[in-house]
């Protein structure tokens, strides 16, 4: 069964539609939602090149494809034929092509196509039973083949840009850390050139103060 569906810009995330059933057989939602955006923040830094994949997650499994500036992506139960969410999200990518394919680029706030989720409503009551005649007869169908479509784990596909993100952290820590040793570090310099000189600099002042008390008296 087809339990979420979002659709998003590539080049930065974006999420421009949205489509949940009524929750009551989508437990977490919240989690898998916040997952979705974070497969798209991958998408959008390049992390994934694939345009068509599948990432299992608990017992679900997201599929997307990308076109052009647009990912579609949809989470299914385990058990729903792959064949079928990729059918499901070709027919929303076509649609969408039409309404607002030339209005992607200028999308300047989050989910400013909600309109659209009326059609993926809609869609989505068609592609729930997969025992339909309808859906049987897609199934059987050659012009769409799923079995070179890759599927990974979303551990695996997250944890390249966690893996990188904790990369660019510690390097930003350790500049960060450089900085602060070598002020130390000058600090400590200054501080034991006071202490080597300064007892000099004193006895020094109190000769020349001597020599000017004593010009004064005579």
């Amino acid at each position: 069964m087809v339990k979420l569906t979002m659709i998003a810009r590539v080049m930065d995330g974006l999420p421009l539609v949205e489509g949940l059933d009524d929750g009551r057989d989508l437990k977490d939602a919240d989690f898998y939602k916040q997952q979705a955006k974070a497969l798209f923040k991958n998408l959008s830094i390049g992390h994934t090149e694939a345009s068509r994949m599948s990432v299992e997650t608990g017992p679900y499994v997201f599929h997307y494809i990308i076109e052009g500036r647009v990912c579609y992506l949809t989470l299914c139960d385990r058990s729903y034929p792959k064949k079928l969410a990729f059918l499901y999200l070709e027919d929303l990518k076509n649609e969408f092509e039409r309404g607002y394919g030339d209005q992607v680029e200028t999308a300047a706030r989050p989910y400013a196509f909600i309109k659209f989720d009326t059609f993926i409503q809609k869609t989505r009551k068609l592609y729930l039973d997969t025992q339909t005649q309808r859906n049987l007869a897609k199934l059987k169908d050659e012009i769409l083949e799923v079995h070179q479509i890759m599927t990974r784990n979303v551990q695996e596909v997250l944890g390249v840009g966690e893996k990188l993100d904790q990369v660019s952290e510690m390097s930003s820590r350790l500049t960060l850390d450089t900085r602060v040793y070598a002020e130390k570090a000058r600090n400590l310099n200054r501080q034991a050139l006071i202490r080597k000189w300064a007892p000099v600099a004193i006895v020094i002042g109190v000769v020349l103060l001597l020599f000017w008390v004593r010009k004064k008296i005579w």
